[in-house]
């Protein structure tokens, strides 16, 4: 290969690393271009165009992406404007990039499961193992580092700065002091979004995914149908998150991080009401989680003027989140919170019983309404309505005040009590009721939630379900009614470990809580936004249609076929609304067969459905890469299905008579907003091209169950786990 071929051949490797899908977001309208003669890594110029050094042209591909990576991230912060070429602004910028770089890299490695290794004495690497410690280097280690950062910056560029080449005693503690304030606020987004959650957010070293079996990098190569669970995150949605987390580095840059994050979260928090047309007076409250949301809905409730205590009546606990009863005791729900504070799960949180009154009387009862009989049948809409009723006035009878929830919807479609109940009740029980709806699946109609609160009733969102943004980002929606509240006495002290005072509306009662800004909930947000107004530019009408394609097209792959069986998806009855689709089942819950059942006969009589746990297994190989367990030359593996990693709901338990009485495990199948608006990885499909692509990727989930089926023993020998990517797309490092 002569030269002029080796050039080429470089070239082309680094366009391709290029076209990843997270770098290619972060690369775009930016100069690269390759110097086969440049001794180094890369380097910027006066006009931050980036040169890549001939030794990474021809290294791994991963090493190359880390390069890149570091290369447009520098580039990137020292394009702001007013103060880039300062001195201490050249420095800030070059140490930022560098601990970006450093996470990107481990992440990188970890997505494949493998560890990132790095040798002090490679030039080009010596600087990274400090640099992804939880606390920022010594002064004599950046010292050190400053000589190798330096390189990387151009003759012109450090003149124009007048970057030092080595730092003054002064100017390394002054970085020091600096990085220390900084450094949780400093990498890439797809790192920083991984924060202000709870342990469920992290990345399992061996699979490169989080609890939820989704990343925060792009993974377009997935099919996915997992947005009654959640999504990992798509290059639009990794786009509208970059944006803002870059507006958060170039202000830290510049000692404004506090202000940036305050206004990113005043925006965040106009823009729900703007989508969801909040009647004056309402607002919004940003919250992690749905279960952060009960806890925030169960304050408020708590503050009404009249200090009474609480009935908490739940509608279908075990179909919405796991810590839900919990958090409306008022007690926490995991072993963390998302401000990081370690705590008792099922202790009590601070300050929740402390104005209540009478004193003989608990402060917080739960109380419960199935949907559910012990077979699994859906419960009659009176039947539910008449323990609402029930409960209601037995509790107020009491002296009590009562929160109800309606559930719209729970993770198998479910919803209830019907509008005429809940009418009837705030008619007749007044000041007394308050209505909450858990809307956290977000398979809603914006007019629908705005008109609720428009009625009185808090609503409870995410951005992470139907609207398919990463996971951990809530919202409760406020009508002025509780609003009003929130004027009077202050919230619970206990509240602080959870919650920001900015991601509450500006009033007496939030100044009590944390001054810790949750940069990682508002960057999730962020994410959810791009995804949310992209689905919003979509007319209703044809948002239905598309919905209804999808949905008829799945629903008859799963009749057709003998591995899995439907549960038949409720009526969703709504008041009319032009153009609506939220009547539309958008979760296909279904159930899969017991492998060791022959396929052929009555399916009516012969299926008998796996358990939770075995559903669980199933859910789990689904999204795995299961070529492993095949030769190469066998059907399954050269057919490319075994390696298709597929991405769906989490199995809901549903009492099932087959298994007597025992729950069955219901997989799920959903339609969200990322089908009807495309993934930008479709961009150029023509509509119908691109809806054919869905449906044929339903069909590859049902087809794949098969497989799995048809080939138990030998899966769960080898058992595979889910990965950020097929084990083919994985490469090594360095």
């Amino acid at each position: 290969m002569n030269s002029t071929m080796l050039a080429d051949h470089q070239t082309s490797a680094l366009l391709a690393a290029l076209e990843r899908p997270d770098l290619a977001v972060i690369a775009r309208n930016r100069q690269v271009s390759l110097e086969p003669a440049l001794d180094l890594p890369f380097r910027l110029d006066s006009a931050l165009n980036i040169a890549i050094g001939g030794a990474v042209g021809a290294a791994s591909a991963r090493r190359q992406a880390f390069t890149l990576r570091h290369a447009l991230e520098l580039a990137a912060l020292l394009s702001d404007a007013d103060e880039r070429l300062t001195q201490r602004t050249m420095i800030r910028a070059s140490f930022a990039a560098a601990r970006v770089a450093a996470l990107f890299l481990r992440l990188d490695a970890s997505e494949a499961g493998e560890r990132p290794r790095s040798h002090a004495s490679d030039a080009w690497s010596g600087w990274l193992a400090p640099l992804v410690e939880d606390t920022p280097p010594d002064e004599p280690v950046l010292a050190s580092i400053w000589r190798s950062l330096r390189s990387f910056l151009s003759h012109d560029l450090t003149t124009t700065s007048q970057a030092p080449g080595h730092l003054t005693a002064a100017a390394v503690t002054d970085l020091h002091l600096w990085l220390q304030r900084s450094w949780p606020l400093i990498g890439p987004a797809e790192t920083l979004m991984a924060a202000g959650g709870d342990a469920r957010l992290q990345l399992d070293p061996q699979t490169g995914l989080n609890h939820y079996g989704c990343s925060h990098r792009p993974r377009p190569w997935a099919v996915t149908f997992a947005s009654s669970t959640a999504s990992s995150v798509s290059e639009r949605g990794f786009a509208g998150a970059e944006t803002a987390r870059l507006n958060l580095q170039r202000a830290l840059l510049h000692d404004r991080a506090d202000a940036a994050l305050s206004d990113l979260a005043i925006w965040t928090r106009a823009y729900l009401a703007s989508y969801y047309d909040l009647p004056d007076g309402a607002d919004v409250i940003l919250s992690p989680s749905g279960t952060d949301c009960e806890l925030a809905a169960l304050a408020i409730a708590m503050r009404a003027s009249d200090h009474k205590p609480v009935t908490n009546i739940l509608i279908a606990p075990e179909e919405t989140g796991s810590g839900v009863p919990l958090a409306a005791a008022g007690r926490h729900f995991a072993l963390d919170t998302a401000q990081g504070v370690a705590v008792e799960k099922g202790e009590p949180v601070p300050g929740f019983a402390s104005t209540i009154t009478p004193p003989e009387e608990p402060a917080v009862e739960v109380l419960t309404i199935a949907l559910r009989d012990a077979d699994g049948a859906c419960i009659p809409t009176e039947q539910v309505a008449e323990r609402c009723e029930r409960l209601t006035r037995e509790a107020v009878a009491r002296g009590r005040r009562v929160l109800l929830h309606q559930l719209d919807l729970s993770k198998t479609g479910l919803k209830a009590p019907d509008e005429a109940t809940l009418d009837r009740l705030s008619r007749t029980f007044g000041d007394l009721f308050d209505v909450v709806v858990d809307a956290c699946q977000a398979r809603l109609m914006p007019e629908r939630i705005g008109s609720w609160v428009a009625a009185g009733r808090a609503v409870m969102i995410t951005g992470s379900k139907f609207m398919t943004g990463p996971p951990f980002c809530g919202a409760l929606l406020l009508p002025k009614q509780w609003r009003a509240r929130l004027e009077g006495l202050p919230l619970p002290e206990g509240l602080g470990s959870y919650a920001s005072h900015i991601e509450w509306p500006d009033c007496a009662a939030a100044s009590s809580l944390s001054k810790h800004a949750n940069h990682g909930l508002l960057l999730r947000w962020s994410a959810a936004i791009a995804e949310m107004a992209a689905f919003k530019a979509v007319p209703a009408a044809e948002a239905r249609r598309r919905l209804a394609l999808f949905l008829d097209a799945a629903h008859a792959a799963i009749e057709e076929s003998e591995d899995v069986r439907l549960v038949p998806p409720p009526a969703l009855e709504r008041p009319r609304i032009p153009d609506q689709w939220d009547d539309l089942a958008t979760i296909l819950c279904f159930q899969v067969k017991a492998p060791d059942q022959p396929d052929a006969g009555d399916a009516s009589t012969s299926f008998r459905p796996l358990d939770v746990a075995d559903a669980r297994r199933v859910y789990h190989w689904l999204n795995a890469d299961l070529s492993p367990a095949f030769a190469p030359d066998e059907a399954e593996r050269r057919s490319g299905l075994a390696a298709r990693q597929c991405h769906i709901g989490q199995p809901v338990a549903t009492p099932d008579a087959a298994l007597g009485g025992a729950p069955a495990g219901a997989l799920r199948l959903s339609a969200g907003a990322r089908l009807v608006s495309g993934e930008p990885s479709h961009e150029g499909l023509g509509v119908d091209r691109r809806m054919a692509r869905e449906i044929a990727d339903a069909r590859t989930v049902i087809a794949k169950i098969g497989l799995i089926r048809r080939h138990w023993s030998r899966i769960a020998a080898a058992n595979p786990s889910p990965g950020y990517a097929p084990a083919q797309r994985a490469v090594t490092f360095p």
